[in-house]
Parts: C-alpha cells; structure tokens; sequence
C-alpha cells in the first residue's frame, strides 16, 4: 500500500497544476484584443448590402481552385490575400468593400487591411457560411476535365 500513496498524491499535484494552467491560459487568452476589428456579416445584412449592388464590391481573397471546389458569389473582384496590398491602386474607394472568404477568417484580415487604408468597408463574410445559413447567391463552377490531347505532352 506504501508504493501507492506517492504515486496518488503525484497525480493528485499534476491535476491541481494541469487545472491551474489551464485557468491561467482561459485568463490570457480573454485578456487578448480579437483577432479582427471587422464585422462579420451575417446572411441578411449581407443579403441587404446585395440589394444595391451598383454601391458594392464583394473582393475574394481565396485562391481560384477554392472558388472553383468550394462556390462563390457570381460577381466579384479575385485577390489572394498574399497580394492584397499590392493590389491597393486597382480597388475603388467609391464603393463599400465586403471580403469574402470560406468562413471569413481570412477575409477579416483582408477587411483590416482595407479599413485601415482609408477604404468603406462593411465587413467580411465566409461563402461557405452564408451558403449553409440559406443564401442563395453562392454557386460552384464546374472544373472542366482535362483532355487526353491537352495532357499528352505533359
């Protein structure tokens, strides 16, 4: 019985401990700013900003086979996020800005970025969110096969 008592109260400490750091982490990470400033849109404020569309640019910060596999809104100005600032000069300040990512993480950055630049930007939406939340505007476009012709001389 002697050998256990040790080993019962070593397990003993390392719950206390291992509870006690995990209330230290929950205590750092509440003390942390947000990983975003953007507004996460929901499906109808975005459905609302989709009633004047003359007014929007939606910018998808996705790579092209995300879009392709994934679905995506059928209007809208393709950036990858890696390219963004250096894509500044070609995105017009006159109209309000939503980013579109799959689930928006990345189009919150993207939203930061543009914010911060002096751009009107009304959020960052996921695709892939809105879909599932009901919105209709998502569609997926179909890769074309490759022909035997076009990959013989691969």
């Amino acid at each position: 019985m002697k050998k256990w008592i040790p080993l019962v109260m070593s397990i003993g400490f390392l719950s206390v401990a291992l509870g006690q750091r995990a209330d230290s982490a929950k205590g750092q990470a509440a003390a942390m700013p947000p990983a975003s400033k953007a507004h996460l849109l929901s499906k109808d404020e975005l459905d609302k900003l989709f009633t004047e569309p003359q007014k929007l640019l939606l910018i998808d910060v996705r790579r092209p086979d995300e879009v392709s596999s994934v679905g995506g809104f059928p209007v809208y100005l393709s950036i990858q996020i890696s390219e963004l600032e250096q894509d500044l000069k070609w995105i017009p300040k006159d109209r309000t800005i939503v980013t579109v990512s799959n689930h928006a993480g990345r189009a919150a950055k993207a939203a930061d970025l543009l914010a911060a630049k002096g751009f009107k930007v009304a959020g960052a939406a996921g695709a892939q969110t809105y879909e599932k939340d009901g919105g209709k505007w998502v569609t997926r476009i179909p890769v074309p096969p490759k022909s035997p012709a076009s990959t013989a001389g691969n």
